[in-house]
């Protein structure tokens, strides 16, 4: 429930300064409707008593990535404030370097926490990739969705749904997306390069989805 009550201190912050109109607002409100509930959901599943310092830490990320979807839904109906979404996202972007940090000096690592900061890690992308394809190309959306299409193709294919082991290189390639999706969101880089960027971006991603899948068709037996 705190989330949610700053969620919307935030995002009436954000109309009071740079505008928000309605399509904006009922984005970021819903986004952190649906972000209490499923964290209330998932503490209720885990008996998780409450939350460790870098939950706190990934809630302040994920309610910075409402505003950013809540900004980038008002684009389509006004002229967005770039270099406010552009800032937001930066921020969000180095929170998720702190709380990994935070949650092991701190000894507050869960599997509920792994999970939440994955899936705002997975929403902001969606997002800016959403905001990108406006001007580079709806082929950018493919970096956004990737994650999304390999869990929906977990729902009808067993041995996709079994856990994987934790890479560096795949926390590389998911921090990689972000940063050039925001570059590409700033548009300070001439066009040709940053598609070119995008494209590399894509390819990594490609390439860890891929190693993810080959690993779980390789174990697909203990998987069933």
């Amino acid at each position: 429930m705190i989330g949610l009550i700053v969620q919307i201190v935030l995002l009436a912050i954000l109309a009071a300064t740079v505008g928000l109109g309605v399509a904006g607002w009922m984005t970021g409100v819903a986004y952190g409707f649906i972000t209490c509930a499923a964290l209330t959901r998932g503490l209720h599943r885990m008996r998780f008593g409450g939350f460790g310092p870098a939950d706190w830490v990934t809630l302040t990320r994920a309610t910075l990535v409402g505003c950013v979807a809540a900004l980038t839904t008002d684009s389509f109906h006004r002229s967005a404030p770039v270099e406010v979404l552009v800032a937001i996202a930066i921020v969000a972007l180095v929170l998720d370097a702190l709380d990994g940090q935070v949650a092991r000096r701190t000894g507050s690592a869960s599997g509920l926490g792994a999970r939440f900061d994955m899936e705002v890690d997975a929403f902001l992308i969606l997002v800016l990739s959403v905001y990108v394809a406006r001007s580079m190309g709806a082929w950018v959306l493919a970096i956004g969705t990737m994650r999304y299409a390999f869990v929906v193709a977990s729902w009808a294919v067993r041995w996709m749904r079994g856990p994987v082991p934790q890479r560096y290189w795949a926390k590389v390639v998911a921090a990689t997306q972000g940063v050039v999706l925001v570059f590409a969101a700033a548009d300070i880089v001439p066009a040709p390069l940053m598609v070119a960027a995008l494209a590399v971006a894509l390819a990594l991603l490609v390439e860890s989805f891929g190693r993810d899948l080959g690993w779980l068709w390789q174990h697909r037996a203990v998987a069933g």
